[in-house]
């Protein structure tokens, strides 16, 4: 069964994992490469389904009808 744990990508390239882990044979593992915490917080959070979304969005959002249904919450002119 896959098995998932954290472990640290040195200034050498070399990744070292917890103490806690030992392998009894050569295994396949992946590696994905996180981002830093600060990185992450600069970074406007876009999901992707609501760039997936925005062209059908937009085209519902320009309708007649849509106009109409929202014309109560735009100020006079």
């Amino acid at each position: 069964m896959p098995k998932t744990v954290e472990a640290v990508v040195d200034d050498d390239g070399y990744i070292r994992l917890p103490d806690s882990i030992s392998l009894k044979r050569d295994q396949r593992v992946l590696v994905t490469i996180l981002e830093e915490e600060e990185e992450r917080a600069s970074e406007p959070q876009i999901t992707e389904t609501a760039l997936l979304s925005e062209e059908a969005l937009a085209e519902d959002w320009t309708r007649e009808e849509e106009e109409e249904a929202w014309a109560h919450l735009q100020p006079d002119p």
